[in-house]
């Protein structure tokens, strides 16, 4: 049981409270793509919503109010790159973590994400510890910034 691939990574209960309130958007074309996340990402008690391309990314924004954003880049109608940057320019959802899931390898087309404002990458293949590290870390940066928030109000 040594396999990084089926690996689990378990969550204290002071996490599994601030996670189940989470929100995640999964946006690829390709319907395996957001199956095999889907999969990935079931050990998470977070709540998670699909769109098949950018279009429907940008509606789901607006609509659901994720968190977090898993982006393909490679989409029809619209490229993962300017969802981003929609989502980036919008003071509604810049605060949304968006990473781009990519079967791009050049230099740049990673810079060019970071042009969009993308805040990590992940390459196709996804490996479900990468992912999951990623999507845990940066979920309580999200988690952490809105408790501040609230004691701020207070």
């Amino acid at each position: 049981m040594s396999s990084t691939a089926n690996a689990q990574l378990p969550l204290d209960e002071a996490a599994l409270a601030d996670f189940a309130n989470a929100r995640i958007l999964l946006v690829d074309d390709n319907v395996q793509n957001v199956e095999l996340m889907q999969a990935y990402l079931e050990s998470l008690p977070c709540k998670i919503f699909t769109a098949k391309d950018g279009v429907e990314a940008v509606e789901a924004v607006h609509r659901e109010k994720p968190d977090m954003v898993l982006l393909d880049v490679m989409m029809p109608r619209m490229s993962g790159f300017d969802v981003c940057r929609k989502i980036k320019s919008d003071p509604m959802s810049r605060d949304i973590v968006v990473i781009m899931v990519t079967a791009l390898h050049e230099v740049g087309d990673h810079e060019r994400a970071v042009e969009c404002g993308t805040d990590d990458f992940l390459t196709k293949p996804v490996n479900k510890l990468e992912l999951l590290t990623r999507v845990r870390s940066l979920l309580r940066v999200v988690i952490l910034k809105k408790k501040l928030k609230a004691l701020l109000k207070s």
